[in-house]
């Protein structure tokens, strides 16, 4: 089996002129990337409970989908459509391992109106963050 050192990792490599420096052995930190899909009048208060714990950056997307509500049926002039891909946003962060419980935890807390259509949580393993700006790796460019 190969170690680190012999796939490259703490070497420094140059990509046209600018020198770019990665990880070593020990900065490999695991991170998590949390995504949630929530109702949009939520939103606001998934927000100021992610800040009151600390949590700045996130990205914010509004999307259109549904569970297992299906959507519901409206009435229009007469005549009634189905609606099946509801408003949602979603709301986008990657944390450094060890907060990763306590924004699961808020994140659910402030989401939650305990009916049909509150939404979902998912949680993946992020190999590497960079700062475009200068470069820093990790939980540092976080």
């Amino acid at each position: 089996m190969k170690s680190l050192r012999d796939l490259g990792v703490g070497r420094q490599k140059s990509e046209g002129g600018a020198r770019l420096a990665e990880p070593n052995e020990g900065s490999l930190k695991i991170m998590k990337k949390i995504e949630a899909v929530i109702q949009p009048f939520k939103l606001d208060e998934v927000k100021e409970a992610l800040k009151s714990i600390g949590i700045d950056g996130m990205t914010i997307s509004d999307v259109r989908g549904h569970g297992r509500q299906k959507g519901h049926k409206e009435i229009y002039r007469g005549q009634e459509y189905n609606v099946d891909l509801l408003p949602k946003v979603k709301v986008e962060m990657v944390v450094s391992e060890s907060r990763c419980p306590e924004v699961l935890r808020t994140l659910a807390t402030a989401a939650r109106t305990g009916k049909i259509g509150d939404g979902k949580i998912f949680v993946y393993e992020v190999a590497e963050a960079i700062r475009i700006r200068n470069d820093d790796r990790g939980e540092s460019a976080l």
